[in-house]
């Protein structure tokens, strides 16, 4: 017969073991979207004394319309990760083009429950990012291409030329390139 006490110390151990390497994601900038890790035994991490320049190509767009897409939400996590890496948020200079399949994020309310039956699940994420400092454009290209009017944009968007310009331009002004 088994002693069922002398296991407990055993599970005890195991309880606690478990508990001790879960994490719970953080989000130090962007409270309500982009959680990520702590990661305190990673040997490459931000500078916290440098300022990043980024322009973010945000051409994917998903077939799920109740959530933020992940090309959008992603950028809550490089302005959440840069944070955890001791980044002050006012040496994060990030830039959007939204354009391509992203673009259909960018309605306001109205417009985006007319389309999609639903509220625009992309409208608090836009807000926290400006509120963080970050610039959002839409190409204006992508916007006439699929006939969305430029009044009927989410608040605090801006129209651009287009991505290409918006592209070439900040990377000539020394941001960094990235693709979501």
């Amino acid at each position: 017969m088994i002693n069922i006490k002398r296991f407990i110390p055993v599970l005890f151990v195991l309880f606690l073991a478990n508990t001790a390497l879960s994490q719970e994601m953080v989000n130090p900038v962007i409270k309500s979207y982009g959680g990520i890790f702590d990661a305190p035994h990673a040997t490459e991490k931000p500078d916290p004394n440098m300022e990043y320049k980024v322009i973010i190509d945000v051409a994917t767009g998903s077939s799920k319309m109740d959530d933020p897409f992940y090309s959008i939400s992603n950028v809550a996590r490089l302005m959440n990760l840069h944070a955890m890496g001791g980044v002050k948020k006012e040496n994060m200079k990030v830039v959007l083009a939204i354009h391509g399949g992203a673009v259909w994020s960018v309605l306001n309310n109205d417009k985006y429950k007319e389309k999609y039956g639903i509220d625009n699940p992309h409208i608090p994420l836009f807000k926290e990012l400006q509120e963080a400092g970050v610039k959002i454009f839409v190409c204006s290209q992508s916007m006439m291409g699929r006939n969305i009017d430029h009044t009927k944009l989410a608040p605090g968007l801006e129209t651009a030329t287009s991505m290409l310009t918006t592209m070439t331009t900040y990377q000539l002004k020394g941001y960094a390139a990235l693709k979501f």
